[in-house]
């Protein structure tokens, strides 16, 4: 198996995002701060703001600056968050496993008993009762809620297959029972 290498153009753009990402930033960051001059400015006299327009075209530029910066740093930015939370992460999984490793084994101890136990018996099935929907044992012929017979035993005369003994159609052909 290959391993999947880095696109080889991938340190060029890096190199892009991370010059133009400030460049663009800056340039949005004046032309904000122009704009919010002139619209200061403004308030001593009865004229409009000149280059009030300045800050709606500095806001998104300030924005796209930013995010060019965020994907020209991102691999710096991850690589140390890594170093910093990895060794607490590991410290921390570490004192909270000192502090349960006897719950652990005997949470794991039950978990073996249960699974042995288990395998030694072996479930007994169960039928429906076809009026109460009580669980009794298959061998069981009445339920022991309602005392209805468990078995089929109602014969359909055009196919012979057994039915519930309340059946009103065949469970085979669909014939009506009478």
């Amino acid at each position: 198996m290959e391993e999947e290498k880095i696109d080889s153009g991938h340190g060029g753009v890096r190199k892009v995002f991370r010059v133009a990402g400030p460049v663009v930033a800056v340039f949005g960051l004046v032309l904000l701060i122009i704009g919010f001059v002139s619209l200061i400015s403004s308030f001593g006299s009865f004229e409009p703001p000149r280059y009030f327009w300045c800050s709606f075209v500095g806001m998104p530029l300030l924005f796209v600056g930013a995010v060019l910066c965020m994907f020209g740093f991102m691999g710096k930015v991850a690589r140390y968050q890594a170093a910093e939370i990895g060794p607490v992460a590991r410290d921390a999984f570490n004192y909270m496993a000192e502090g349960t490793e006897q719950g652990i084994k005997t949470v794991a101890g039950a978990i073996g008993k249960g699974l042995r136990e288990a395998a030694t018996t072996v479930p007994q099935a169960k039928v429906r009762c076809h009026k109460c929907n009580n669980l009794a044992e298959e061998n069981a012929q009445f339920c022991s809620s309602c005392g209805a017979a468990l078995g089929k035993s109602k014969a359909c005369p055009t196919c012979k297959e057994l039915n519930d003994p309340d059946a009103k159609f065949c469970d085979n052909c669909g014939f009506e029972l009478a």
